[in-house]
């Protein structure tokens, strides 16, 4: 096995693995402590294997909104078709910060892929945090910030969210809120990170509406920079692996005309830094 870094200051590859081989996965499993996101190279893996491998990494949760793989219902099919402009996760987010107990990690597997673009790029919230002056992080460290799943996934989306494919559904079961630190203490590398996105974070707290939009519009401004990225060139048959509380993600779209299928599995994570739900999570 041979780890190489992707970047200064978050991501690696891993070349010469097998994800199959059970001896190997302490190492994999430092190396995502260390680094927030991993691309295992060439894995020709089932998607059994795929599951038994995302297992030893905890529990799997079964996402509520993705279709899932046919005779599979752990595994999400992340898809664009040829003719399709939009595509799943295309804005910064941060998979599941809506749930109380937000998902610790992703675990991707590469099907098909266009014959250009479709990267995924990724964001280090601890590096960005650290970026900032010590009055920044103290004040920051004393706010929270609402999550939520309905403008997203549920019957009232907002417009740029709507998609008619049938690539998500369950819109009924888009009831999700949580309250989180806006700086959460990352439960395996001790690391004081942002947890803020785009995507799912809807306000702060305690401030005024204005003052909310002006806060999370200069941190989503700080953590875009390229000094806090990597990039995955995905190569077919790739598994990349992300700590969720550790990351930003996004899929690049620039792909159009082309198909590309990904499969996607979840592992449930914990509570963060003392976040909790504001309604029943589904």
């Amino acid at each position: 096995m041979h780890i190489k870094t992707l970047s200064t200051n978050i991501g690696a590859e891993i070349f010469n693995a097998d994800i199959r081989d059970k001896t190997q996965f302490d190492a994999i499993w430092e190396a995502f402590i260390e680094y927030s996101v991993l691309v295992i190279r060439n894995q020709a893996i089932t998607p059994e294997e795929h599951l038994e491998f995302s297992r030893q990494f905890g529990q799997i949760n079964v996402n509520r909104f993705f279709q899932p793989l046919e005779n599979h219902p752990e595994i999400s099919v992340v898809e664009k078709l040829a003719n399709q402009r939009r595509a799943i996760g295309q804005d910064w987010h941060t998979d599941q910060s809506y749930d109380a107990a937000p998902a610790m990690g992703s675990i991707m597997h590469a099907i098909a892929l266009p014959p250009y673009g479709g990267d995924t790029l990724f964001v280090s919230m601890a590096s960005a945090f650290e970026a900032l002056n010590d009055e920044k992080q103290l004040f920051l460290k004393g706010l929270s910030a609402i999550h939520s799943s309905k403008h997203v996934f549920g019957k009232q989306k907002q417009s740029k969210y709507r998609d008619d494919s049938g690539r998500t559904g369950n819109e009924e079961l888009a009831i999700q809120d949580a309250l989180h630190p806006v700086v959460i203490t990352h439960p395996l590398s001790g690391r004081d990170g942002l947890y803020v996105n785009p995507t799912f974070t809807e306000s702060v707290t305690g401030v005024s509406s204005k003052e909310s939009k002006t806060i999370l519009g200069a941190l989503y401004r700080h953590c875009q920079s390229p000094n806090f990225q990597c990039r995955i060139k995905w190569k077919t048959g790739d598994v990349g692996v992300w700590d969720n509380r550790a990351t930003w993600h996004k899929a690049e779209n620039n792909y159009h005309g082309y198909y590309r299928l990904m499969h996607r599995i979840t592992i449930e994570g914990c509570t963060l830094s003392g976040s909790k739900s504001l309604t029943q999570v589904a």
